[in-house]
């Protein structure tokens, strides 16, 4: 009894932790700034229509999920972090879509088996520190027949990159925890999801940012406004050798992926999955 508390306990703190952590900086504004074309390239892949019932998981600011409504779905999004929605609801009023936000842990969702006919996640459900957990659920809660669609950041893009050098800085994960970017490998994901889908799907494509006028313009963003870079730079709080350190590799990696003449251009690779639940 008392070992099922102290688990329950230290799960209850790595929620509350990654909460935090999504509600640091300014995230609404990275996903509005950088990424608001992947809401729609995800729903028209998972080929959303009017009438159904849909699930943005880990949806953030509902950049999938104002998408998805505005094909007529009735759409609940849902996440671990409610400080985000204030963001969605003023982005659902914009497109005068209605969106039904609702607080939500994506390794236990709180909805029936067989709930909705499509269920998706944009660059949100592979931070879920257990991927099985978070797996089983999307396909618990999505009806036979209906449609899975994850669009993920890949570990060799700019994003996975990214996390990849932030982990020697960053403090160790906890027991169980698996690294985002795998969510974009399609053999892990054949692993999770196994055969209780067909019909699986994948397809790697670049996302075009140019906004930033040098690397280190970019790196400064990040540590402003994401969450997890903000995260990264508080563990080191005490230790400004490594933080400056850290601050010299990111540049280095925006320059590894920068292909622009004038100003920084990078194309950052992402993957779209969908699959359809077997009956």
């Amino acid at each position: 009894m008392t070992d099922t508390l102290s688990a329950q306990d230290a799960d209850r703190a790595l929620k509350a932790r990654h909460r935090a952590m999504w509600a640091s900086g300014d995230y609404p504004r990275l996903a509005a700034e950088l990424i608001a074309a992947l809401g729609p390239v995800l729903v028209e892949a998972a080929g959303v229509s009017a009438g159904q019932r849909v699930l943005d998981v880990a949806a953030g600011s509902g950049n999938a999920a104002v998408a998805a409504a505005a094909t007529g779905a009735h759409v609940v999004a849902s996440d671990l972090t409610p400080e985000l929605f204030d963001a969605g609801r003023r982005a659902a009023a914009r497109a005068g879509v209605e969106v039904d936000w609702q607080e939500a842990d994506a390794e236990a969702l709180p909805y029936p088996d067989d709930a909705f006919d499509a269920v998706l996640s944009c660059v949100g459900v592979m931070f879920a520190p257990r991927h099985r957990a978070a797996a089983d659920e999307l396909v618990r809660v999505c009806r036979p027949g209906g449609r899975i669609g994850l669009l993920s950041w890949t570990p060799t893009g700019f994003i996975g990159q990214m996390f990849a050098t932030m982990k020697p800085y960053a403090p160790p994960p906890p027991p169980g925890a698996q690294p985002p970017p795998l969510w974009g490998d399609r053999a892990h994901l054949e692993g999770l999801l196994g055969d209780r889908v067909t019909d699986l799907r994948t397809e790697r494509r670049l996302l075009r940012v140019d906004r930033f006028a040098e690397p280190a313009a970019c790196r400064d963003y990040f540590k402003a406004l994401y969450g997890p870079t903000i995260a990264v730079y508080r563990s080191l709080a005490q230790a400004q050798e490594r933080a400056a350190e850290l601050d010299a590799d990111l540049v280095d990696l925006v320059r590894r992926f920068d292909h622009g003449t004038a100003g920084t251009v990078m194309d950052w690779e992402y993957q779209v999955l969908t699959a359809t639940v077997v009956g």
